[in-house]
Order: C-alpha cells, then sequence, then structure tokens
C-alpha cells in the first residue's frame, strides 16, 4: 500500500471513530446484529480483550465502507470511471496529437462475390459497393489552355548531327627488310664454282641492273665502311640490327658515311661497273663477320625476313 493510501485510511479512521456514537444508534434502530457496537465492554464475550479487538475491527470495516463512498461520489457518472495516465513514453491513443490519427477512409473487407439474391432473377454484383481507394487509378485529363493562353508550339525538331569526319588513314608502316634493288633479276647466283675467285665460288649474288640503279639498304643498320675497296671498286658495308654485314660493290656513287645511321630502304648509292667487273651490275653479299668468304646465301637470308620480288 502507497503512502498516500495510508495516509486516506488513517483519516478515514480518525472519522469513523468521531461517528461511532452515531453510526451505533443508526444500527441499533436499524439492525438488531449492531447493537454490539455500542454495548459496554462487560456484555460481550470473551472479556475487555476480545472487546476491544471487537472494535478495532468494526473500525476498520466502516473506514472501508467510507472509503469506496468517496471513491464512488468522487467519479460521477459511472462506477468504472478510472483515470489513465501512460508511463511509456512515444506515440500511442493516449499521447499522440489529433493530426498523427489518420483520417477515416472507405475500406473494403471482402472483394465481391457473384452471388444471387433469393427469389431474384438478377445478380448481386450491382448491390456490391467497392472501396473508393481500391478502385484502379483514372490518369488526370489534360488541362484545357485558357481563352487568353496561346497553344504552346511545338518544338522544333533538333538539327541532324553533322556526320563524323572519316579518320585519316593511318600511314604505313615503315619497311623493316627490303631488297637491294627490288625487282631487279639476278645474272650469277650465290655459291657457283669459280677457280678465280679466291674462296673458289661465288661469294654473293650479281644483280643485272644499269648504271646509276638506287640501291636500298635491306634493313635497319650502321654503315661500318664507305669508300674504294680494290677489286669491289666503290662499296658500302651495312651492320644490321641482327648482327649480320650486308655489303655493296661495283658501285658508281656513294650517299653515305660511316658512322650513318639508315634505315631498310632507304638509298645508299648507285650502282655501276668500277673495280673487277665485266659489265654493269650489282655484287651484293650478306656475310657473317666483316671478312671476306664468311659468306651466307644473300637470297636465302632476305627470304627468311619476308623480302620477296628478286
Amino acid at each position: 500500500m502507497g503512502p498516500a493510501l495510508r495516509r486516506l485510511a488513517a483519516d478515514a479512521a480518525n472519522r469513523a471513530a468521531a461517528w461511532q456514537p452515531r453510526l451505533g444508534q443508526a444500527v441499533r434502530t436499524h439492525a438488531a446484529p449492531l447493537r454490539t457496537l455500542t454495548a459496554p465492554r462487560h456484555v460481550l464475550p470473551g472479556g475487555p480483550l476480545r472487546a476491544d479487538r471487537h472494535r478495532t475491527v468494526t473500525a476498520i470495516g466502516a473506514s472501508a465502507v467510507i472509503l469506496s463512498g468517496a471513491l464512488l461520489v468522487a467519479a460521477p457518472g459511472s462506477a468504472s470511471a478510472q483515470t489513465v495516465i501512460p508511463t511509456t513514453p512515444g506515440s500511442s491513443a493516449f499521447t499522440s496529437s489529433p493530426a498523427a490519427v489518420p483520417a477515416p477512409t472507405p475500406v473494403q473487407v471482402a472483394g465481391p462475390s457473384a452471388y444471387k439474391l433469393p427469389h431474384e432473377h438478377g445478380s448481386a454484383q450491382e448491390y456490391v459497393a467497392v472501396a473508393a481507394n481500391l478502385l484502379p487509378p483514372e490518369p488526370p485529363a489534360p488541362a484545357a489552355p485558357s481563352a487568353d493562353q496561346a497553344p504552346a508550339a511545338e518544338p522544333a525538331p533538333a538539327p541532324a548531327p553533322a556526320p563524323a569526319p572519316a579518320p585519316a588513314p593511318a600511314p604505313a608502316p615503315a619497311p623493316e627488310w627490303s631488297a637491294p634493288v627490288p625487282g631487279a633479276p639476278t645474272s650469277n647466283p650465290y655459291g657457283v664454282a669459280n677457280p678465280e675467285y679466291a674462296a673458289g665460288y661465288h661469294t654473293g649474288v650479281d644483280f643485272a641492273v644499269s648504271p646509276g640503279t638506287a640501291l636500298l639498304a635491306v634493313g635497319n643498320a650502321t654503315v661500318v665502311s664507305a669508300g674504294w675497296d680494290g677489286a669491289y671498286g666503290k662499296e658500302v658495308v651495312l651492320r644490321l640490327a641482327d648482327g649480320r654485314y650486308a655489303q655493296y660493290a661495283h658501285m658508281s656513287s656513294i650517299s653515305v658515311s660511316a658512322g650513318d645511321r639508315v634505315s631498310a630502304a632507304e638509298q645508299i648509292g648507285r650502282s655501276g661497273n668500277t673495280g673487277n667487273s665485266t659489265g654493269p651490275h650489282l655484287h651484293f653479299e650478306i656475310r657473317s663477320s666483316n671478312h671476306y668468304g664468311a659468306v651466307v646465301n644473300p637470297i636465302a637470308y632476305l627470304s627468311g625476313h619476308g623480302v620477296t620480288g628478286f
């Protein structure tokens, strides 16, 4: 029992003690069994101690009766009225504001069925109301322009984008290998036996060309030597990228110098008939080292690098 209720009970007990003579008089006049409330202690069975205990029980009962009456008087209209005080903060039926309560809307609790009413020939479907919030939404009607508002002009079509210019053709890749005289015929192949040569065989290949024909570097190379070389006449020796050497003999003119860097198909001079030669031609060799007789088949070497047109 809380402190407030205990105080209320004590106050009721004090008032009951003050009202006890009146209550005893009313009881004696209306109910004979309650005469014992005002009877002397010597006439109660059990002696003085039992009489005191009886008076205490009577006072507590009277207090309870008075307290019940006070509660009923404090709550007019219904004996079941009570005050509810929420103890948990948050949204609830006691604490939410009126604006938070959703507005009532029609709700269809069950779909209409095609049952028939008794003694009726038609369907009862037409008597079933469908809630508005379950009807299919209707698209909004377009707003009509007002009298003082001119209709909006249709947007002009966007101009077609100009065609993108065609990309410029990519330049052809620079060749990595070339024939010394593209398309020229051969007059003396490689390896033919000849006792007049110091090696005993032809150490290169002869291309039959007229004097002044442009001679091209067969690959990216460095000029090792360019000038006169006895029986070879005017000659040029190139050191190729793979370490082999290309030798051009019997030239009429030279357009490079020792130490120059040349690219494949770049002109290095012109053909002629200088040195130990019986007629205009190009004597061409591929050497494994820059020495006489250290040679390989030049046609097979160039063909292995994709060169054709001999």
